[in-house]
């Protein structure tokens, strides 16, 4: 890099509207965005657009199985475990109606608008999954990183 290049920031790939999901969503809503527009997951904010969490397909698939495959110190195999899509569904719709706070996994990793953007992409890598970015003090969402926005600059004409 030479003296007068700026280096490249999480800004440089994010997308500054994306799809979210407020705290008050219902996982119905939730599913429905999810499984329509095929999305891993989806950032959560509340109200005032802070960030809270993502909400995913990995949060619809625990509320889909037994409870005590998920508990933190449950099953670590369930070969024993027969329930039928069915069960799972009725799992599922038993819930349909609860906000996505109640589920939403408040550990994702975000970034910030000024996180190198290789820092950026390793930790899109290492997650594989959508990134928040994040404003450092006030926890504004202010966009998305997915691997289309990141493939979408990187790929250009190979597409």
């Amino acid at each position: 890099m030479n003296a007068h290049s700026v280096p490249m920031t999480a800004s440089a790939v994010m997308n500054t509207q994306p799809v979210v999901l407020k705290e008050t969503d219902t996982v119905a809503v939730a599913a429905s965005h999810i499984m329509q527009r095929r999305y891993r997951n989806l950032q959560v904010v509340d109200e005032d657009g802070r960030h809270l969490g993502a909400f995913g397909i990995g949060c619809l698939l625990r509320l889909s199985l037994p409870r005590a495959v998920t508990l933190e110190h449950g099953l670590e195999s369930a070969p024993y475990v027969s329930d039928t899509l069915e069960q799972m569904s009725a799992r599922l719709r038993a819930v349909a109606a609860d906000p996505v706070s109640k589920y939403m996994d408040t550990t994702v990793r975000v970034v910030h608008p000024d996180t190198l953007l290789m820092e950026t992409l390793l930790i899109l890598y290492q997650t594989r999954s959508s990134l928040a970015v994040v404003d450092r003090g006030s926890r504004q969402l202010l966009g998305v990183i997915s691997y289309w926005e990141v493939l979408r600059k990187v790929a250009g004409g190979l597409c």
